[in-house]
C-alpha cells in the first residue's frame, strides 16, 4: 500500500517529476555511453597489441629484455619452437630475429628495429599481414623483400619498390649492410610503431649477419582464446624451462593498467553524476514535503507512525531515481550496443589519436556487471536523497502543521 501511495505522490506534480526524471536519465545514459566508448577505446588498443604488435605470450633469453644484444639469443629456438606448436590451444608460433639498425633511403636516414622473421608464420601470429595498404606482404620482390610502416616510408620518402639500406652490427660486432626493396607498406594507425619497425625474412637477416639458423631472440606465441592464456603460460614454462616466459600483461604492464584505471576513471565518473543529481533529488524532495506539510502531519494526528510516513518518502525518492535511472540504462545500453557495431568516427582527431596509438574509429563495449553497478548506485542514491527531507518531515508537529494554509 506505501509503495502505491509512493507512486501516486510522484505524479501529484507531473511536471516536476518529469523534469528531475529526464535529469536523471541524462546524466545516466551519459555515464553508461561514456563507460562503454572509453572501454571499447581501450579494448582495441590491447587487442592491436596483442594481435598486431606482441602476441600472447613470448619466450626470450632470460638476459634479453635488460640489454636486446643481438649475441643473446636462445640457441635450440627451432626445437623449443617445435614442441610449442604441438601444444593445445595454441594456433600460431613465429620465430624472430630482432636488431636495432638504421635504415636509410636515398634522402635520409631512420633508427628502426628489425624483425627477422618466416612470413607464413608469423601471418599466424599477428595480423601485419592484413595491414598491408599498398604493394603485397613479402610478394612482388625476388630477392631482399621488406615491408615497412606508413609512417616510415613517408620519412625516408619512399614507396613500393623504393631501395632503402639497412645497417646493423653482425655477431662479431662488425658493422655490415645490405641493400633491400620495399614489397609492402603497411599501417596499423599507431606512428610510433609504424615509423619503428621494419620486417624482412629471417633468411636473409641470418645471410647478413651471420646469425645461427636455429638460433632466435623471441618466440611469439599465439592462442585461440584469453581465457585459455593462464594454461598456455604454464604448459610453455614447462617446456621452455631456463626461458624467461611472459604473457602480453607482463610484456606490457601499461595495457594491463589501462583496462585497470579505465574501468575506475568511469566508476568515479559515474559517481561525480551521481553526486550531482543527488542534490537535484535532495531538492525536489524536501519542495514535496514543503509543499505537504498539512498533509503529512494530518497523518500523523489519524495515527499513521513515523515509520511509515519515512518510508512513504524515501520510497518516492527511490522511484523518482529508479524511473529515470532505468530510462537513462536502458537508452545508454542500447546506444552502446549499437556502438558495438557501428563505430564512433573521430577522424577530425585521428594523427592526435594515432600518435598514441589508439585508433580514429571507436567501437563501444558494454559491460553488463557495470549495468548491475550502476543500478545499484542509483538505487543508493535515491535512498541518501530521501533521508534528509524524510527526517524534516519527521520534525513536524502534527498541531501547527494542521494549522497551516
Amino acid at each position: 500500500m506505501i509503495l502505491s501511495i509512493s507512486w501516486r505522490n510522484i505524479w501529484r506534480n507531473k511536471v516536476r517529476s518529469l523534469v528531475i526524471i529526464f535529469s536523471i536519465a541524462l546524466g545516466i545514459f551519459a555515464g553508461v555511453f561514456s563507460a562503454a566508448f572509453f572501454k571499447g577505446m581501450a579494448e582495441q588498443r590491447i587487442q592491436k597489441v596483442i594481435k598486431t604488435e606482441m602476441s600472447y605470450i613470448q619466450v626470450h633469453q632470460p638476459e634479453y629484455r635488460q640489454n636486446s644484444e643481438f649475441s643473446n639469443f636462445i640457441p635450440d629456438g627451432s626445437k623449443l619452437t617445435d614442441r610449442i606448436r604441438k601444444l593445445p590451444n595454441v594456433t600460431g608460433v613465429s620465430q624472430r630475429i630482432l636488431i636495432q639498425s638504421m635504415a636509410a633511403s636515398a634522402e635520409t636516414a631512420s633508427g628502426v628495429l628489425i624483425a627477422g622473421i618466416d612470413p607464413e608464420n608469423e601471418s599466424k601470429v599477428t595480423n601485419l599481414s592484413t595491414k598491408i595498404i599498398d604493394g603485397a606482404y613479402f610478394e612482388g620482390i625476388k630477392r631482399n623483400p621488406v615491408v615497412i610502416g606508413k609512417k616510415l616510408a613517408e620519412k625516408l620518402n619512399v614507396k613500393v619498390r623504393s631501395k632503402i639500406v639497412l645497417t646493423l652490427q653482425d655477431l662479431e660486432n662488425n658493422i655490415t649492410s645490405g641493400a633491400f626493396r620495399v614489397a609492402g607498406i603497411y599501417s596499423t594507425n599507431s606512428n610510433m610503431y609504424d615509423e619503428s619497425h621494419v620486417f624482412i625474412r629471417a633468411s636473409d637477416l641470418i645471410k647478413l649477419t651471420g646469425f645461427p639458423e636455429t638460433g632466435v631472440h623471441e618466440i611469439a606465441i599465439n592462442i585461440d582464446n584469453s581465457k585459455t592464456l593462464p594454461m598456455v603460460e604454464s604448459q610453455v614454462k614447462e617446456i621452455a624451462t631456463g626461458e624467461e616466459v611472459l604473457n602480453w600483461k607482463a610484456l606490457s604492464p601499461e595495457m594491463n593498467y589501462l583496462t585497470e584505471a579505465m574501468d575506475m576513471y568511469m566508476y568515479i565518473f559515474i559517481i561525480i553524476i551521481l553526486l550531482a543529481l543527488l542534490f537535484g533529488i535532495i531538492n525536489t524532495m524536501l519542495m514535496v514535503v514543503m509543499e505537504r506539510t498539512k498533509e503529512i502531519g494530518m497523518l500523523m494526528a489519524v495515527g499513521m507512525n513515523k515509520m511509515r510516513i519515512f518510508s512513504m518518502i524515501v520510497l518516492e525518492s527511490i522511484l523518482l531515481s529508479i524511473t529515470g535511472g532505468m530510462v537513462g540504462i536502458v537508452i545508454g545500453a542500447l546506444t552502446s550496443k549499437y556502438g558495438e557495431t557501428h563505430p564512433i568516427d573521430l577522424s577530425m582527431w585521428a594523427q592526435g589519436y594515432q600518435q598514441l596509438g589508439f585508433d580514429a574509429f571507436v567501437y563501444t563495449s558494454l559491460d553488463p556487471v557495470m549495468l548491475v553497478n550502476v543500478t545499484i548506485m542509483v538505487m543508493f542514491t535515491g535512498v541518501i536523497a530521501a533521508l534528509y527531507p524524510a527526517y524534516k518531515a519527521l520534525k513536524n508537529d502534527p498541531a501547527d502543521a494542521l494549522r497551516m494554509e
